[in-house]
């Protein structure tokens, strides 16, 4: 669940630091005062678009912080697979943001916008006017369903998804390799001449390294030369200043006089060791020197047998390794065109094969979700009715598409009706924008006990709505706060009295700036807030009065 949210110098809040329960957690506040701002800073703090203009006046940045107790096992597989480090039960994410650019951390290590998203799927739900839109779509009807048709739906999508992926696979390759005669001909003979190209060339991995150190080698040879010839000379014993005769006479000194000091003896064995490898080195000098000779026509085949390695390279890969695999391809191509109807024949078995292997289990998810459809609508039936839908009929049509794709052959649409004698239709073509609102919210309601993740954020759950369909809204967030952690924002005093924990977002001026605060709300002040909210001008003893029963009814509703 989310424990905290930090933010400072976002628009009005110069700093504010909130700490959320479990159960409801409710938000509200004058009209103005920054509600929305809250929202809008933890959708910052996730990934959403930041703007400089978001910076407050006189800031040099803003910065949200986010803190979560993350106990789900598919959050640590998350966070391993993006190689982050796992605090404990604890996830942090922030975002820091300075004109021009944004940086996101999680955990403390910096991370891209995709990289948090990816996470705060799996942390965190937030519905607003645009989710509550996605309804209107049928592909989040069929996302609805899915989820609640579980694990054995899930179980059978990844094996729709294997089927489907092989047998585009094949198609795929039925549709590149089909040829007539001619351009087979033209093919094969391409294939045989590349092949034979490579097979003659007789390759090794690793030869064409080898070459290149014995071709420069070779053409250096005089400069090789020149040089050990001059080292051999410098270091040896011919020259009155050559090293090794220095070395000789400088032993010659010492030796006279080590008799008479033990540590001279020590130095005399020291030089003698030096003189003994100088000694060394100059043999293997001349060893080499000795080996220097070259045959003129054995450098030509080394030129040559690298420019036809360099040419090979040029037609068909960076690397020997490449052009042996070039080979081995064409070798295997002409195998292919050898016996191509065959190739075909094999080709499009297999597909229709495949194709069949997919149908069944496109039928067996068909079947998995048109028994779930029929509960899940009597499901939703009975909480819209709840919500104040109180002739409503809702269906779930499970349709079959002309082609597959990666999730079966379905297409699903909610149906709907909610007046007597109305004819059921595409919710696409009934709801209001207040009625989409609460079909969202009776669809996280029956999802509850199978939705994963802990917190869910409403904004503009109470859009349109009053009395007592306020009331009944109120009912089921408070059913949706026994097994999430809820988030909302409200101006109704209905779902304000539901509140586990109450937050009051009210914003503030000494004449030179304003600024927003949000501050926690006891038993007491949770009741002047309701008492504000029911439209008193003035905090009246009845008011009160008023905000205290509401207070008990919502208690007595979430003990039923």
């Amino acid at each position: 669940m989310l424990l905290s949210l930090h933010v400072k110098n976002l628009a009005l809040i110069d700093e504010a630091e909130v700490f959320f329960e479990p159960g409801l957690n409710i938000l509200t506040g004058e009209t103005g005062a920054g509600k929305s701002v809250l929202i809008g800073s933890i959708n910052l703090a996730l990934g959403a678009k930041a703007e400089k203009e978001m910076i407050r006046e006189g800031a040099d940045f803003a910065l949200v912080e986010l803190l979560f107790q993350a106990e789900d096992e598919k959050v640590r597989r998350k966070l391993k697979e993006l190689d982050l480090p796992a605090e404990d039960d604890s996830v942090c994410i922030s975002r820091r943001i300075q004109p021009g650019r944004s940086i996101c951390r999680i955990n403390g290590e910096p991370v891209s916008t995709r990289q948090v998203k990816e996470l705060a799927e799996l942390l965190i739900d937030i519905h607003g006017q645009h989710e509550h839109q996605s309804l209107l779509h049928k592909k989040k009807h069929m996302e609805i369903l899915d989820a609640y048709a579980g694990e054995s739906l899930t179980r059978v999508k990844e094996e729709i998804s294997g089927l489907y992926h092989a047998w585009q696979s094949t198609v795929r390759e039925l549709q590149t390799t089909s040829m007539d005669e001619e351009e087979k001909r033209r093919t094969a003979a391409l294939a045989e001449f590349e092949a034979g190209e490579i097979a003659e060339a007789s390759l090794k991995p690793g030869e064409d390294e080898q070459l290149e150190l014995d071709y420069h080698k070779m053409n250096n040879l005089k400069r090789i030369g020149e040089a050990m010839s001059a080292c051999a000379f410098l270091t040896g014993y011919d020259g009155e200043n050559a090293a090794g005769a220095l070395l000789s006479r400088a032993l010659r000194e010492l030796r006279g006089v080590a008799g008479f000091d033990p540590k001279l003896s020590q130095f005399e064995e020291e030089l003698s060791e030096i003189d003994n490898l100088l000694n060394d080195f100059n043999r293997s000098a001349a060893g080499y020197m000795g080996d220097l000779e070259m045959d003129p026509s054995e450098f030509g085949k080394v030129e040559e047998r690298l420019n036809r390695i360099n040419h090979l390279k040029g037609k068909y890969g960076q690397t020997i390794e490449e052009i042996l695999l070039y080979g081995q391809k064409q070798q295997e191509e002409l195998e292919r065109l050898a016996d191509y109807d065959a190739y075909r024949e094999e080709l499009e078995r297999q597909s229709g094969e495949q194709y069949k292997q997919l149908l069944e289990k496109c039928g067996e998810a068909s079947l998995i979700r048109r028994e779930a459809a029929g509960i899940l609508a009597d499901k939703m039936r009975l909480a819209m009715e709840e919500l104040s839908f109180l002739t409503v009929r809702f269906e779930i049509s499970v349709e079959q598409k002309e082609m597959p794709g990666t999730d079966g052959y379905d297409e699903v649409e909610f149906l709907i009706s909610t007046n007597p004698g109305e004819r059921i239709r595409p919710l696409s073509q009934v709801a209001s924008g207040g009625e989409l609102s609460r079909i969202m919210l009776a669809i996280k309601t029956v999802l509850a006990k199978k939705d994963t993740i802990d917190t869910l954020i409403f904004d503009e759950i109470d859009a349109g709505i009053s009395g007592k369909t306020a009331w009944q809204v109120s009912r089921q967030l408070g059913i949706l706060g026994n097994a999430h952690q809820v988030i909302s924002i409200t101006h109704l005093p209905q779902i304000a009295s539901m509140a586990d924990t109450h937050f009051k977002i009210e914003k503030n001026s000494d004449g030179v700036s304003t600024s927003t605060q949000i501050q926690f709300l006891d038993e007491e002040n949770s009741i002047r807030e309701i008492a504000r909210l029911l439209g008193s001008g003035e905090m009246t003893e009845a008011a009160l009065q008023n905000a205290c029963e509401m207070k008990k009814l919502a208690k007595e509703a979430k003990q039923y």
